[in-house]
């Protein structure tokens, strides 16, 4: 990526980590095999801690116009950073790679009266994430054949660490 490609990626990071959410809704979406399921989560934009009195649809309106491009960018980030290839894909796919700001920008629509970003492989990687931002606040995040991982992806960008069995 260039320098500035680069500045223009970590600004949207940096924006998109500033964004506050709580999970609305949680559905796994079975698959023909049992271990290739995925999930359809529904997120809603709210105010930070601290930040209360304010109109929660007010904030989640808000929050979607200064805030949804830095937040996909940050979920697609996440996402490709824990995809791993399948079948044929592995020709393609680099451990050490990254979602660059044309592999995000090339991926992303306004359909329908909202934001979406489309991952299906990129690289070898197999992202199978889709992402639609609704002006109103509201997210829909799907996934297939990545497990729950998508709620671990949530949970460390709210700064959740996960945990870990310590061995004796």
């Amino acid at each position: 990526m260039t320098s500035e490609a680069n500045l223009i990626g970590y600004e949207l990071l940096k924006t998109g980590l500033l964004v506050s959410f709580r999970i609305v809704e949680e559905e796994v979406l079975v698959a023909a095999d049992d271990a290739e399921f995925g999930m359809r989560i529904v997120l809603k934009f709210v105010a930070e801690e601290g930040e209360d009195g304010q109109d929660e649809d007010y904030v989640a309106e808000y929050t979607a116009e200064w805030g949804a491009l830095g937040f996909m960018f940050v979920l697609g980030v996440v996402s490709f950073e824990d995809a791993k290839p399948r079948n044929a894909s592995v020709l393609e796919y680099r451990e050490k790679d990254q979602l660059t700001l044309a592999d995000f920008m090339a991926r992303l629509r306004f359909k329908r009266g909202e934001l979406h970003f489309d991952a299906d492989y990129i690289r070898g990687r197999r992202v199978k994430t889709w992402i639609a931002v609704r002006a109103n606040g509201t997210v829909r995040l799907e996934t297939a054949g990545r497990g729950k991982s998508v709620l671990r992806w949530l949970e460390r960008i709210q700064g959740k660490k996960a945990l870990q069995l310590v061995a004796e």
